[in-house]
């Protein structure tokens, strides 16, 4: 596992719950590349209600299909984002990415913890 601490950058693609790329659920194929890239982690959300460019509402229906809004986050160093940037656009057909600047605190495995 690689150090990161410090100055990193937060990646935040929005989409929605029906979207594929290449038959399989996205944020399933954001996540495999991402770790395929070696990036430090990523986690998919799903969001309760939201909207996005085209302004109609996405929330749970009883009996009907939502496309329920995801969110994929991922973080890890500038020079790593950026490098998964064009297979990002590649994936993304309608949505939003956006990436800001974070700070790591903490980024640590168990068998890297000290016993307490």
């Amino acid at each position: 596992m690689t150090p990161l601490i410090g100055q990193a950058k937060m990646i935040r693609i929005h989409f929605g719950e029906d979207d594929r790329w290449r038959g399989r659920p996205l944020h399933e194929a954001i996540i495999e590349e991402a770790r395929r890239q070696d990036l430090a982690g990523a986690t998919a959300y799903r969001g309760i209600e939201g909207y996005g460019a085209s302004t109609r509402i996405h929330r749970k229906y009883r009996f009907t299909s939502s496309d329920l809004p995801i969110m994929v986050a991922i973080v890890d160093t500038a020079e790593k984002i950026e490098r998964f940037l064009p297979a990002l656009k590649n994936m993304i057909s309608e949505g939003l990415i956006a990436i800001s600047d974070v700070e790591v605190i903490r980024y640590t495995h168990r068998e890297n913890e000290p016993p307490s």
